[in-house]
């Protein structure tokens, strides 16, 4: 069963903090964090198995990390398309962009030479509000 195995939240930029629950706002983001200003990049999930290969290069790495809203397990989340939606709890979710940009290189990648989250997460659009944490399950 595909599901959530954590949530994050900064309401800085950079690395976030893995909490019991967050909540999405419509048309905003995840309340409290930096990135809940509407846009395309509202929310980011990152798969866990994504993450489990930055930890095979030696990387003691937490849960946001990354700057990842949500850790995802059992589910690819590079098979997902744009405009595809992610049922979570009582929450919609809209797939709005695949991998970013990165401006500048971040720690992760100078340590191993490499970072997943330009390629491997995605951003979703927040369709329906509502919280959510680990464990709930994520149907497409």
């Amino acid at each position: 069963m595909p599901q959530i195995k954590a949530v994050c939240v900064n309401s800085s930029r950079g690395q976030k903090s893995e909490v019991p629950e967050i909540t999405l706002i419509e048309e905003l983001g995840v309340k409290g964090d930096f990135h809940a200003k509407g846009g395309i990049r509202q929310v980011s999930l990152l798969a866990n198995e994504s993450i489990d290969k930055m930890k095979a290069k030696g990387l003691d790495l937490a849960n946001g990390a990354f700057g990842e809203n949500i850790v995802t397990e059992g589910i690819n989340l590079l098979t997902i398309n744009i405009g595809q939606r992610l049922m979570i709890g009582q929450t919609i979710l809209e797939v709005s962009k695949i991998g970013k940009e990165c401006i500048k290189r971040c720690n992760i990648y100078y340590q191993v030479g490499d970072c997943i989250m330009p390629r491997e997460g995605i951003f979703v659009k927040v369709i329906k509000g509502g919280a959510i944490k680990a464990g709930d399950e994520i149907k497409l």
